[in-house]
């Protein structure tokens, strides 16, 4: 498939967002930017999370897992584990936190902690969410460059780092503006975008195979590719851990970040948002499946087509590959396992036409993570750092000018991450971001939970600061010597927990009892 065709396809892609960009941030302010005016409806809000929660990270990584091997067996279906979790966590987001941000009437949900321990606490909220989402944007951003870059991009000779540029310009340039508000919209269309793809995919493959939906579950079972739950204790895949993990990174990856809460704080109503919440959940659960479903068909078609299993030796290590005849290099054979599944087998063994809706529904994964994760670092930095909505020394135009810079920084800040991400490397992304996301999101969920579910209250000093640092080195030493320590017991998901737990014990040690209970 001509590169130029698809890169043609991915400019009239970016024009469509610069129109609805354009309309949705006429007569905007720093307010419009923010939080939407606080009037944005909860229906777009909740099918647009959708695309921002998944990702391009789960449009590659989750379907390419199923056929992936772990501890011996294949991973399946057990990121439906991890959707459990989920379920739970959206539910303790909708009506536990829900109401205090509305309560509070919070712009930033990081005031909270300002109102319940002071300026110390807040900040350090702030710097941690920056932190996280900094990582986590930029993981996923480059996961999906990276594939782009390989189907398009180095065949017109165009350098990675060139490709990043650009991808992160055209964000800037729809968000710049209109900020949460036309994200809402902007992001409304691209989950469109990317579950219409997904949903082809499936279509066209289960007619290219001449079996049903469950003729197709049937094969995957033969397989051993339907496998849900995990019954080792030791395993990071355990059953209860990715259940409890996936709730607890719901809450954290959701209820305490800045980016997420922005949109549902941005809705007027708190039952709307509330409703909002909850049917966010419940499609997104359907999706994940879907996407799972995507994964196994995958496997199954390559099979079909002449791809087996094989034992490779990779500096040392047996690493167990799919391995395919390579359409470009006749005579050689291409590893699809993992990450490389759905792209490959879209740009090499469907017809033209499912490729092309292969890189839209991809590119549609990728933006909606993207925008918002730069809005929201944006607004996080004015607001909980800078202090922007409380300084009367500054006009609007002012106020516009400090928040445009940092935006413009925040993007530079992704074009370093990401080419840091290009030379690591890394073939699992996904991994890499529950991982960054236990180790950089614990300290929030301490803070959040020291605040909730006690009366005490904090000294106005650094020490708040250095234990949510501490806290994340001492679960990394935890997490890689665990099974030497634990006789063969691994941390998994419940790293978060973990973290969270260690950040809680730490405040409470220099806490004091509240002056109201004495």
């Amino acid at each position: 498939m001509s590169p130029w065709l698809l890169f043609s396809f991915v400019i009239g892609y970016f024009a469509i967002l610069l129109g609805v960009a354009w309309y949705t941030s006429r007569n905007s302010n720093n307010d419009t930017f923010f939080i939407g005016n606080k009037n944005s409806n909860w229906m777009l809000v909740a099918f647009g999370m959708i695309g921002t929660s998944l990702s391009g990270v789960t449009f590659v990584s989750v379907p390419g897992g199923v056929g992936d091997v772990a501890g011996g067996a294949f991973k399946g279906f057990a990121y439906m584990q991890v959707t459990i979790g989920y379920l739970i966590g959206y539910a303790v987001i909708a009506f536990v936190l829900l109401p205090l941000y509305y309560r509070l009437n919070l712009t930033s949900i990081y005031n909270y902690l300002q109102q319940r321990f002071g300026n110390t606490a807040y900040k350090t909220g702030a710097l941690f969410f920056i932190i996280s989402r900094t990582a986590g944007a930029t993981a996923r951003l480059y996961l999906v460059i990276n594939i782009l870059q390989f189907f398009i991009l180095d065949k017109m000779g165009v350098p990675f780092i060139v490709t990043t540029a650009f991808i992160l310009l055209m964000i800037l340039l729809y968000t710049f503006e209109g900020g949460v508000k036309t994200i809402v919209y902007t992001d409304t269309l691209q989950t469109t975008l990317m579950i219409t793809g997904l949903v082809v995919c499936v279509i066209y493959i289960l007619k290219q195979m001449n079996i049903s939906g469950g003729e197709a579950l049937s094969l995957m079972s033969e397989k051993g590719y339907l496998t849900i739950f995990n019954t080792d204790v030791n395993s990071k895949g355990f059953f209860l851990k990715q259940i409890i993990g996936g709730a607890f990174i719901t809450i954290a990856m959701t209820g305490l970040d800045q980016e997420m809460m922005q949109k549902n704080i941005s809705v007027k109503r708190l039952g709307d948002s509330q409703k909002n919440v909850m049917t966010m959940a419940v499609i997104m659960a359907g999706v994940l499946f879907l996407f799972l479903m995507l994964g196994g068909l995958l496997y199954l078609y390559t099979l079909s087509n002449g791809g087996a299993y094989a034992d490779i030796d990779v500096n040392g290590t047996v690493v167990k590959q799919l391995l395919v005849a390579d359409p470009a290099n006749p005579g050689q054979t291409m590893n699809v396992i993992g990450d490389k599944m759905f792209p490959s087998v879209a740009m090499n063994f469907l017809p033209p036409a499912i490729g092309i809706i292969f890189i839209i529904a991809l590119i549609s994964a990728l933006f909606p993570s993207a925008d918002g994760a730069l809005t929201a670092l944006t607004s996080s930095f004015c607001i909980d750092i800078l202090g922007l909505k409380r300084r009367d020394d500054l006009d609007e135009k002012a106020k516009k000018k400090k928040r445009l810079t940092v935006h413009f920084t925040f993007a530079f800040i992704f074009l370093l991450c990401i080419i840091g991400f290009y030379i690591i490397n890394n073939n699992s992304i996904i991994d890499v971001i529950l991982d960054l996301a236990g180790y950089t999101y614990g300290p929030l969920l301490g803070l959040f939970a020291f605040g909730m579910f006690t009366k005490r209250v904090l000294p106005e000093t650094w020490v708040i600061t250095a234990i949510c640092l501490i806290t994340p080195v001492v679960c990394y030493f935890l997490s890689r010597y665990a099974a030497v320590l634990f006789g063969g017991f691994q941390i998994g998901i419940e790293l978060l927990l973990l973290n969270g737990l260690l950040t809680y014990l730490g405040l409470l040690m220099i806490s004091k009892r509240s002056a109201s209970t004495n």
